[in-house]
């Protein structure tokens, strides 16, 4: 195998890491808003909604993702493996997302079939496209410092992307559509589809695939099957994986709610005025309508505001969590920082249940706190994921990248689908009325423990598999020598 252990530049870095800014413009928008665009826009029932994001899911996790690890693998082109993969997916991805996200008017069936129809397509072509993409990263570069590091690029540009949708989103599309969120999600999408395509493209053309099998490598796919089962520490990360993102879909596609329905509307109101937010907002709107913009208005409902800057507050700290990552990560190995930071982003999870819907800055400060030590966690879970191609490499002398993140990819995305459909399926089991302005008591409690106790469940198992996970600091660097030692004696 030959392998270039150079410090990667900058300018590879970002261009590598735009290519996930440009997918999580569409794919934060699932995780955070997709159950709440099905039964407040489009209008389909919460118990169906659940269903449709369930069903999606499970293709998407069992049949594209790996139908998609064993093709990438298996793919030779003059670019790679699977750069050429990102460039061939760029335009359809904006393309069915676009589609995901209208609302024709097909009657009450028709709708929930159109539903299925797009949401399963754009579930195939993220396959198709994040899948080569996260798989790149294992392929790039052999460093596992240099790793780390286009980790944290990665994921500062992950929480740009998630910035953008948790915080601007619902105004864009308040603003984009004047006031009607058919429309407003409808050009918010398309705009989203054409900035993701041209970063798409700028990652195809800023990278490079430097670890490739020399051809005595080649394995069967009998081959690479049996070494994912004997592969332990890549069952704990699937498992692993699962349960961060069932965490992340629910608690993501519940804020929403947990600002319309559970907070104190003139609590929400009286702390944006009282920490100068509203008034900052009426010099903005003041300053768009002086130079002529007056349809870009912020808008002035107190829940869509506080839950942006709630929003902001936990990303903006979940980056600076992430620029902690790396030289914890290079000082105590990846594994012990990635468990103890997300046993206490856990704990101010958990703290949720306690606050009352007049407690707007502890709700605030918690998230804060959740939003830094989560951070930190964001990079290290792929980082540990290419360190389990690495271990079986080590172990079995066969390296099959894709198809390793192509099984930890269906560990996300059957998270994803538990957790986006458990939102749904929650409201429903709480009996949530999109009708009703004001929700009933039950469907109030369902909506606080979704956000807190049951949002924090998957994180405290996670904890517990990380016990048993054995990659430490001192067999990170056991693996690196002596793979590196191997690749340069077949160089």
């Amino acid at each position: 195998m030959s392998n270039n252990p150079e410090i990667l530049s900058v300018r590879e870095k970002v261009g590598y890491s735009l290519g996930d800014l440009a997918a999580n413009l569409i794919f934060q928008t699932l995780v955070s808003f997709l159950a709440f665009f099905y039964t407040d826009v489009y209008r389909i029932p919460a118990d169906t909604a659940g269903t449709v994001i369930f069903t999606g899911g499970l293709l998407g996790a069992f049949v594209f993702t790996p139908m998609m690890g064993l093709i990438a693998d298996r793919t030779r082109t003059r670019w790679g493996k699977f750069r050429p993969w990102i460039l061939w997916t760029a335009v359809p991805f904006g393309a069915i997302a676009l589609l995901a996200f209208s609302t024709p008017d097909l009657g009450e069936q028709g709708k929930v079939f159109y539903a299925l129809a797009t949401y399963t397509l754009l579930v195939l072509v993220y396959a198709a496209n994040n899948l080569p993409y996260s798989a790149l990263s294992g392929v790039i570069t052999g460093n596992m410092a240099e790793r780390n590091s286009m980790s944290s690029y990665r994921f500062v540009a992950v929480m740009v992307a998630q910035f953008v949708i948790q915080v601007l989103l619902l105004p864009l599309v308040l603003i984009l559509g004047g006031g009607d969120k058919v429309q407003g999600f409808h050009n918010t999408m398309m705009l989203f589809a054409v900035v993701g395509t041209v970063f798409f493209l700028i990652t195809f053309f800023t990278t490079k695939e430097r670890i490739v099998p020399t051809v005595e490598q080649k394995s069967s796919v009998r081959q690479d099957l049996a070494d994912l089962t004997r592969n332990l520490p890549w069952m704990l990360m699937l498992l692993a994986t699962v349960l961060v993102f069932i965490n992340l879909a629910l608690k993501g596609g519940m804020y929403v709610y947990y600002f319309k329905y559970y907070m104190d509307a003139d609590s929400l109101a009286r702390f944006l005025d009282g920490i100068g937010f509203n008034a900052f907002i009426a010099g903005l709107n003041s300053l768009l309508t002086g130079i002529g913009l007056t349809e870009f208005q912020w808008p002035k409902d107190a829940p869509t505001s506080a839950f942006s800057l709630f929003s902001a507050c936990g990303i903006i700290c979940m980056i600076i969590g992430i620029g902690f990552s790396k030289r914890l990560a290079d000082r105590y190995g990846k594994r012990d920082v990635f468990g103890g930071a997300l046993f206490v982003s856990t704990l101010c999870l958990l703290a949720f249940w306690f606050f009352p819907p007049t407690g707007v800055g502890s709700v605030i400060m918690a998230y804060i706190l959740h939003g830094f030590f989560y951070g930190i966690t964001v990079p290290l879970l792929w980082a540990m994921v290419a360190d389990v191609a690495d271990w079986s490499e080590w172990k079995n002398h066969r390296r099959a990248t894709a198809i390793t993140f192509s099984a930890i990819l269906i560990g996300l995305k059957l998270g994803l689908t538990l957790g986006g459909s458990l939102v749904a399926k929650i409201l429903a089991a709480y009996g949530y009325d999109p009708d009703l302005a004001v929700q009933s008591a039950g469907a109030v409690n369902g909506i606080k423990l979704a956000v807190s106790v049951y949002a924090s469940i998957p994180f405290l198992l996670c904890c517990v598999l990380l016990f048993f996970y054995r990659i430490d600091k001192k067999t990170e660097t056991q693996i690196e020598q002596e793979l590196a030692a191997r690749r340069a004696g077949a160089a």
